[in-house]
């Protein structure tokens, strides 16, 4: 475990989170979500975290291993068609990860996941984490409504609200 990780995740502060994600922001968001959603049966969730505390950052668990950890936890595994996709971006390590069910991962495939990942980088890079986040859920839509699309009126099994940690 590195000092550097350590002293990042320490002052990480909440303001940061906020002035990055304002409500106005994670309202866009949610919208991206129910109209991605209106196109396909898969479920999406957008979670952000600005940094690890207590036994995970000590355990110097990875963003990968924890965005497994909030996917497990918002029981975004426990859809009808296995098609659940998770956006999950921990600030303090700068790392963004998608974790997908096994229904829709079997399609897309870590390739594909990576590749969205990078496209949302480019817009983080920039300083534009609203646009990356929705172009990120816009491209995950994509793919879900290629693989899984609406039929019928179905059910909204999951919330469209971002998650902030």
């Amino acid at each position: 475990m590195g000092i550097k990780r350590i002293g990042r995740h320490l002052i990480e502060h909440r303001w940061r989170l906020r002035r990055l994600f304002p409500p106005a922001t994670l309202a866009r968001i949610e919208q991206a979500i129910k109209a991605g959603e209106a196109t396909h049966s898969g479920q999406v969730r957008f979670v952000v975290e600005g940094a690890l505390d207590g036994g995970p950052l000590f355990r110097n668990q990875p963003a990968r291993e924890r965005a497994l950890d909030v996917f497990s936890q918002l029981r975004v595994w426990d859809t009808a068609h296995n098609n659940g996709v998770l956006i999950y971006l921990l600030l303090a390590d700068h790392d963004f990860e998608i974790v997908a069910d096994r229904g829709i991962d079997a399609n897309v495939g870590r390739h594909g996941w990576e590749k969205i990942c990078q496209q949302m980088e480019e817009s983080f890079r920039a300083g534009d984490f609203e646009s990356g986040v929705i172009k990120g859920v816009e491209a995950v839509s994509r793919e879900l409504a290629k693989h899984f699309p609406k039929a019928g009126g179905g059910t909204n099994e999951l919330p469209d609200e971002p998650v902030v940690m």
